[in-house]
């Protein structure tokens, strides 16, 4: 592996280093030395800009609204007091990270920004995101694939907090030296991503994640967090689902492990939930409901069933 470090210690440092081509961003690096392994990354410079002022800040602002500097490691969000106590759907995602290696070394900004994981993305196998035409998973092994069709890639994104943060209405701060600073929904920042053949989260070149904001309106309430693994820890979600019941009483349902983004369940659906006082049956057609528009592939058909369970939880929880 051949490329310059840069450690940046300001904003201006670090997009000014990224303006340049072949430069890249780096939180943890957890994933670096795969993509470089494997031949997605080629970079001719890293920028670590874990040294900005404020990149390792959780900040609670008195309206009860939180910032969180895009530096801060999973395991620092799972363990944070306050985040525990008012947003405690994201504190469970991050917990439920990989292993403590990776949780103690990966960046919030660096988990959101990561690659998936297919086997044909990462070994180069007829994948549509190496240059090949189609998803190549489609007619081949696909068991951990997604169940719903967002575009050609039928790959998940692994993101556990990204399912939490899209539940809790998150927006994700991202600037650049060309066009300065921007905010995007979770959503937005995976706008297209399975018809994307470059990349998940939306990102331009020269663009650097540097915080997330939690809105007021969502911390509180009633969250929960399910993760189902095909191993007991450790593991990638074969699905999960973050669920937020505001105080106003409105809610969020949001699934992992079926799409190349969190997806989140149809506004009907969390209105009906909204309303509370549901029996068994009537949980049970809501989750039918909901899964409505999942396309299975021929061998992860199970996963709605997975889904539907989640869902199922998360609802008796809220």
């Amino acid at each position: 592996m051949s490329f310059t470090y840069l450690h940046a210690t300001t904003r201006d440092k670090a997009l000014a280093a990224l303006a340049e081509p072949g430069s890249i961003p780096v939180g943890g690096g957890t994933d670096l030395v795969p993509l470089h392994e494997e031949g997605i990354l080629t970079p001719v410079r890293v920028v670590d800009a874990r040294g900005i002022a404020g990149a390792r800040d959780i900040t609670r602002h008195a309206d009860g609204s939180c910032t969180i500097g895009a530096a801060v490691t999973v395991a620092e969000l799972a363990a944070h007091a306050a985040i525990r106590a008012h947003f405690p759907v994201l504190a469970a995602a991050c917990a439920s990270v990989g292993t403590p290696a990776l949780r103690n070394a990966g960046t919030i900004a660096g988990n959101l920004a990561q690659r998936h994981h297919c086997w044909y993305f990462r070994r180069d196998v007829g994948c549509f995101k190496r240059g090949g035409a189609q998803c190549a998973a489609v007619d081949g092994e696909h068991r951990y694939h997604g169940i719903v069709a967002a575009g050609t890639c039928r790959a998940v994104h692994p993101s556990d907090p990204a399912v939490a943060l899209e539940a809790l209405e998150a927006q994700v701060e991202i600037a650049s030296a060309a066009a300065g600073p921007r905010r995007v929904s979770i959503s937005e920042l995976y706008a297209g991503a399975a018809n994307d053949p470059h990349k998940e989260a939306q990102l331009a070149a020269g663009e650097l994640i540097v915080a997330v904001h939690l809105p007021a309106a969502a911390a509180g309430g009633a969250q929960h967090w399910e993760k189902v693994m095909q191993r007991a820890a450790w593991d990638f979600a074969l699905v999960s689902c973050a669920g937020v019941r505001r105080a106003d009483g409105s809610v969020r349902l949001v699934l992992g492990g079926v799409a190349l983004a969190p997806w989140r369940v149809s506004d009907s659906v969390e209105e009906d939930v909204s309303v509370g006082g549901l029996d068994e049956d009537s949980i049970d057609a809501l989750v039918e409901r909901a899964m409505y528009d999942a396309e299975p592939l021929a061998a992860n058909g199970y996963k709605v069933q997975l889904a539907q369970a989640a869902l199922k939880r998360t609802i008796q929880a809220l």
